[in-house]
């Protein structure tokens, strides 16, 4: 395994502690005899562990083996499995080089692990490659990494020679992406491994598994506000101008459940989000450096968007929306929600001209921090539902999760509801719905 593993041109830049770099360090010291059989089996028993632990994240079932393998080959970003995401395979002189490579995995596909079985009186690489997954629900597992992996895993396995296994690996790297941006739809991020803060260093990131399986449907009402995003999206995704979103208004009227609903929508056509929190503005270039040449569409998403009086974190916000020496790209949109119109919130100290020492004018200091709002070319207003409208939208949930309740009750129940946990929105009607389904 490690001789073939050796091989590797534009794949063999794995991380040491990557579970095939460990299993040739295994099979090596196996072969040269530099370790005792008792300590490889312990060895094999802990990259067997994380074998399974990948196989659980992601339901992989029957041939484990595979499956891990066939993750590596659509998680590897190099210059051509990129190149492949943005244009698919060409002609070039590095597709022997490429071939080369997926010769190794072939060869990997169909080692014999029998042979270190026997002698060590193990099983667990045949178990691996028999697997009978317990079946978990979906909220448990990413699913749509999950099905990608094993059907290209399936056309690997019956791949006859290296050309059929580079034409289905270069045609899954066009048609679905390499990495994680490929494979998962959105993200958050952090400072990269080995870093002391993320202050202008280099960020990773992290994978939202469990997102909301939300629709625009699913919010009842608000069809303008709707329509006026899913537009902007629209354009977006073909490659036309669009414009960074605020949406603002109550709390509980639907602002990020429409933004998380644009992101399902949009997924098979290429569109991802990337979730940055407050104190993370400070990265945005590093965010927008690792995204800009990638050949998807990007939502940096900002939730809940809001600055205090001595808070300057929206000066990084505003340099990254306005431009500074380096214009932002064109498959970068910024998509935020506020409670406040203005964003900031102002006080009774920034209306006065001049302070009462230095002479320093306040009023240019508030208008810079109320201009932010206005370097979004779109703002979406999500107002507080009337009596009416609020009862439509309990009514219309209460249909979709089939209560069957006089209209009448169920109104009167939503009165009460609304009056003691929150007032009036979609989500305290969200709210008494669950109550109700939890009481049948």
């Amino acid at each position: 395994m490690y001789r073939a593993i050796s091989r590797l041109i534009l794949y063999g830049s794995m991380p040491r502690d990557e579970i095939l770099m460990k299993l040739a360090g295994i099979f090596r010291a196996y072969e040269e005899k530099t370790e005792d059989k008792a300590a490889l089996v312990r060895d094999i028993y802990a990259q067997t562990k994380r074998i399974l632990q990948v196989a659980t994240d992601y339901a992989f079932d029957k041939n484990l083996w595979h499956n891990y393998l066939t993750f590596l080959l659509i998680t590897n970003e190099n210059p051509f499995s990129i190149t492949c995401e943005k244009t698919g395979a060409g002609d070039g002189s590095v597709n022997i080089f490429v071939k080369n490579d997926y010769q190794v995995f072939m060869e990997l596909f169909s080692f014999d692990f029998a042979p270190i079985e026997k002698d060590l009186e193990i099983n667990c690489f045949s178990v691996l490659q028999n697997y009978k997954a317990i079946v978990k629900p979906e909220l448990m597992y990413n699913k749509n990494v999950s099905e990608k992996v094993r059907a290209l895993s399936e056309k690997l396995e019956k791949a006859g020679d290296v050309d059929a296994f580079f034409e289905a690996v270069t045609t899954f790297y066009r048609d679905y992406g390499v990495g994680m941006f490929g494979l998962n739809k959105a993200f958050r991020i952090r400072p990269a491994a080995g870093t002391p803060d993320s202050w202008g260093k280099q960020i990773e990131f992290i994978p939202i598994n469990n997102m909301e399986q939300v629709t625009l449907s699913d919010l009842v009402g608000y069809e303008l506000q709707k329509k006026k995003l899913v537009e902007n999206t629209e354009a977006f995704v073909n490659g036309k101008k669009a414009n960074n979103v605020l949406l603002f208004g109550d709390s509980g009227t639907g602002k990020s459940t429409s933004i998380k609903a644009i992101v399902n929508q949009y997924y098979d056509r290429g569109l991802r989000m990337i979730e940055i929190y407050k104190h993370q503005f400070r990265d945005l270039s590093a965010v927008i450096a690792a995204i800009k040449n990638r050949n998807y569409r990007f939502i940096i998403y900002m939730d809940d968007l809001s600055f205090e009086e001595d808070e300057t974190e929206y000066k990084f916000l505003k340099a990254v929306i306005e431009g500074g020496v380096e214009t932002k790209p064109d498959n970068i949109l910024i998509y935020a929600t506020s409670n406040r119109r203005h964003l900031i919130n102002e006080t009774w100290k920034d209306r006065n001209d001049v302070t009462t020492g230095g002479g320093i004018h306040h009023s240019d200091t508030m208008e810079e921090k109320l201009s932010l709002v206005h370097r979004f070319g779109m703002t979406i207003g999500y107002q507080k539902p009337s009596q009416k409208e609020f009862f439509h939208i309990v009514k219309e949930l209460a249909a979709k999760e089939g209560i069957r309740m006089e209209e009448n009750e169920l109104f009167a129940e939503a009165n009460k509801w609304e009056m003691m946990y929150g007032g009036i929105s979609g989500r305290t009607a969200q709210q008494l719905i669950n109550h109700l389904k939890a009481q049948e």
